[in-house]
């Protein structure tokens, strides 16, 4: 068994900052109220595509979807694969919901919570693709024990991606950039899918801009991009 670090996401399940950035408007609570319950992933029992989906279909995880822009994106680009995203923060949920609406999205399920809590009901080799866009980056050293990319979350990531299938990381804090490399470099589980620097400097196709980076970009700031593939 890994030993993680105190305080690492995998052992500590405790979730920071606000749930709730502001009062919901009417038609964002009937969102909560009537369309989360619909697709919203069980909340015990292991978490399958038949289960989910009524089907085998490539499965989809996102850490931290935001407000579901990159997820929504992805799922409507990918109609016959199914997407499970977790997000802690209620406004980012609605975001998702309102997005899965709009787009007519049944392929779509969501946890509004610790990503950790399902993530552990996926059998392990069942994922496609996983998903940790611009988490945050507590730059802090006395923090850095809470970044999602560390060896708990990892290694649980690598043991929920199928041989062949695809860890995506994004971010536009530098810190967190030369974290994630020391925490990625050597990993046995993954091979880095990057040839030159400008690989990682570069948005992938069937990668979207969102709001997020955009808004990153406009103040500066350099984003980066990394793609893994599970040995």
């Amino acid at each position: 068994m890994t030993a993680y670090k105190p305080g690492d996401p995998v052992s500590v399940r405790r979730l920071y900052g606000r749930q709730q950035n502001h009062k919901l408007r009417l038609g964002q609570a009937e969102l909560v109220e009537k369309l989360l319950p619909q697709i919203s992933v069980p909340q015990e029992g292991e978490i399958t595509s038949e289960r989910l989906f009524g089907d085998h279909r490539p499965l989809h995880f996102e850490i931290g979807f935001g407000s579901g822009e990159h997820m929504a994106y992805r799922a409507d680009m990918l109609p016959d694969h199914g997407f499970i995203g977790a997000e802690p923060f209620l406004n980012g949920v609605v975001g998702a919901l309102q997005h899965v609406r709009e787009l007519h999205l049944p392929n779509v399920r969501l946890h509004m919570g610790n990503a950790i809590d399902v993530l552990e009901r996926v059998p392990d080799g069942s994922l496609s693709f996983v998903y940790l866009l611009h988490p945050d980056p507590w730059p802090k050293a006395r923090h850095a024990k809470r970044r999602m990319m560390n060896s708990g979350p990892v290694d649980l990531i690598a043991r929920k991606l199928k041989p062949g299938g695809e860890f995506r990381f994004g971010t536009d804090h530098p810190i967190y950039v030369a974290h994630a490399m020391m925490v990625m470099n050597g990993h046995p589980a993954f091979d880095w899918l990057c040839e030159r620097p400008k690989d990682f400097l570069t948005r992938p196709g069937g990668w979207p801009e969102t709001r997020y980076e955009a808004k990153a970009r406009a103040q500066g700031h350099e984003v980066w991009y990394f793609r893994y593939r599970r040995i």
